[in-house]
């Protein structure tokens, strides 16, 4: 990136920007532990930081990773009761970049400022790969389940990797890539019952048809799961993910009516358990969105309230979108009110901040405020958004 970057900006002028901390390298996650206390993930280390007030105080786990392409340390989950700390990584073998074991997913306990106890919950596949790994997780508003989002880990369209989950009706049957999963703390299927069907790794998708997302969250008002994903070159959206959802890959990106000869008998709908649904906004211009935040708290100004927050890759945006009252769309007006950004010079309505570098991560914090985590500079960093004159 360049050196001579803006500063992150925000268009509130009741609204102010510290950066919180840095001395990391390339973060792709963070999560809270308490107060204060955050754990950051770095993607091509494997290393796990912990940040108490502001400072680095040490590693608390380093594990082995391979780091081509979108290959690494990609996700981080923290549940309360009990205390785990999930984190999803491609391991290697014995050295970082060393032999690919796997895309892992594992439940680790904290330990005086040590992750111990790993215990693994799901393995799933690296090829073709490498890219479209996604990773992203979260806790489920049940606060016993976790959720992971993973690409096709196909960017090269092989045909013999293309699986049903990818709306391939004649393909082989879903191998754990190109959803979302949900599992219980132990790996098990919640509730003892898939949504799209009972042989496993079938039952532990929750949605499916994604191409490649970096991000994953839920509305607490709700309990519905939104949801990110990037297009190839246009068609960048936002999901609303209910269970069984379809988002379409690879039969339709964007909206389906301005998909070229789309056909809904083309998808795959596991015996009618799944449902495609139309995105819920789209950039035609990509801007890579990845983090997915409800600010449920008005710590930023009752206009933010329950709003939903999307960071993004291109000119270190932050969007910010209210909902409408039933919560299952957004309220977009003007020229978004086609659910569409056409040009991103059509964005300004919705445009929260910019100039945060690569976004990574948007996390609520414990006080009520907003932690931007984001590859700025060339320095892992975060950014603390608050009201001016707050106490928090």
């Amino acid at each position: 990136m360049d050196t001579d970057l803006e500063l992150p900006m925000v268009n509130d002028t009741q609204v102010q920007i510290q950066e919180y901390s840095s001395g990391f390298k390339f973060p792709t996650g963070m999560n809270f532990l308490g107060p204060n206390d955050i754990l950051v993930i770095e993607k091509n280390t494997g290393v796990v930081k912990e940040i108490k007030n502001g400072t680095v105080v040490g590693t608390v786990l380093d594990v082995n990773v391979a780091n081509v392409s979108e290959r690494g340390l990609l996700g981080i989950a923290i549940s309360d009761k009990p205390r785990y700390v999930f984190l999803f990584y491609t391991e290697t073998e014995k050295v970082d970049g060393g032999e690919v074991l796997g895309n892992r997913l594992y439940r680790y306990e904290y330990d005086n400022g040590k992750l111990v106890n790993p215990k693994l919950l799901l393995d799933l596949p690296t090829i073709p790969g490498p890219s479209h790994n996604g990773g992203v997780l979260k806790i489920g508003p049940d606060k016993k389940s976790v959720y992971l989002v993973i690409g096709n880990l196909n960017y090269v369209q092989n045909q013999s990797f293309i699986t049903k989950a990818q709306n391939n009706k004649d393909g082989p049957p879903p191998d754990g890539r190109g959803g979302v999963l949900r599992i219980t703390f132990d790996g098990g299927v919640v509730d003892d019952n898939g949504i799209l069907g009972d042989e496993d790794p079938l039952n532990k998708y929750y949605a499916y048809g994604l191409r490649n997302s970096f991000g994953i969250g839920f509305d607490s008002l709700t309990g519905n799961l939104w949801e990110t994903e990037n297009g190839r070159s246009t068609d960048d959206e936002i999901n609303l993910a209910l269970p069984g959802f379809n988002s379409g890959w690879k039969e339709v990106i964007g909206f389906s009516k301005d998909t070229p000869d789309f056909n809904p008998e083309n998808l795959e709908t596991f015996g009618g358990k799944g449902t495609y649904r139309d995105p819920e906004f789209i950039w035609i211009d990509t801007i890579a969105p990845t983090s997915i935040l409800f600010m449920h708290t008005d710590n930023l100004g009752s206009k933010y309230k329950d709003n939903l927050f999307v960071g993004s890759v291109k000119n270190g945006t932050i969007f910010n979108f209210p909902l409408n009252k039933a919560r299952t769309h957004l309220a977009l007006s003007g020229p978004l009110s086609d659910k569409k950004a056409d040009t991103n010079n059509e964005t300004g309505s919705i445009t929260f901040g910019r100039n945060f570098g690569i976004i990574t991560d948007l996390q609520l914090g414990p006080d009520g405020n907003l932690y931007v985590l984001a590859n700025y500079k060339h320095d892992g960093t975060i950014f603390k958004i608050s009201l001016k004159n707050s106490t928090n």
